[in-house]
């Protein structure tokens, strides 16, 4: 919930401070949890992966964002999709930190659950990037693209969930992002031993 909350908040708050004050306008520039949650997305669908024993996957409730009322709508969009997936990688670092400046949390169960929190925020961070619309990665991707190949590659965006399990279930995805993932899992210096 942490983790979510914070991501959608980053996008808000960022859309906010480049001019867009939708999210505020609309009572979802908030820290508090039940603002984001997707009854299908939060809560239904990821319980029944873990039912099924399939991979967790699940959705927080979308902050309202209207480029066009960006200071810089195309510009702007670059840093409105990387600030969730930052926010991510922001709570993993936090979490990392507290727990090499005080060691002893380790050995609780409040460091185990920070060490998780720091795995979980990682792996949401690589796996938003992905330039999958509606994914923070398809954001940016349209951030970077020409104007003439943008409306192209919005026409992904009614696949995107289809296309999103298929990179999930082929296998595509942990191949690809496990190196990623690896990577910031050892500048991070986790003490994990999954990785």
């Amino acid at each position: 919930m942490i983790a979510i909350t914070m991501h959608e908040f980053a996008h808000g708050w960022v859309a906010y401070r480049l001019g867009d004050p939708t999210a505020k306008q609309m009572g979802r520039l908030t820290l508090n949890p039940i603002a984001h949650i997707d009854p299908i997305g939060t809560i239904i669908l990821p319980l029944l992966f873990f039912i099924f024993r399939l991979p967790p996957i699940g959705w927080a409730r979308p902050v309202p964002v209207n480029f066009m009322r960006l200071n810089n709508p195309k510009r702007d969009m670059l840093w409105v999709g990387i600030s969730g997936p930052a926010a991510n990688l922001a709570i993993a670092c936090v979490s990392i930190l507290l727990l090499k400046i005080l060691p002893v949390l380790s050995l609780t169960i409040i460091g185990q659950i920070m060490l998780l929190a720091a795995i979980i925020n990682v792996v949401l961070c690589v796996f938003n990037l992905l330039p999958i619309p509606p994914l923070d990665g398809s954001r940016i991707v349209s951030s970077i693209l020409p104007f003439r190949y943008v409306a192209v590659y919005d026409r992904l965006q009614p696949y995107g969930f289809l296309l999103i399990m298929l990179v999930i279930w082929s296998g595509m995805l942990r191949r690809v992002f496990y190196g990623i993932i690896l990577l910031i899992v050892r500048f991070l210096d986790m003490p994990v031993s999954l990785f």
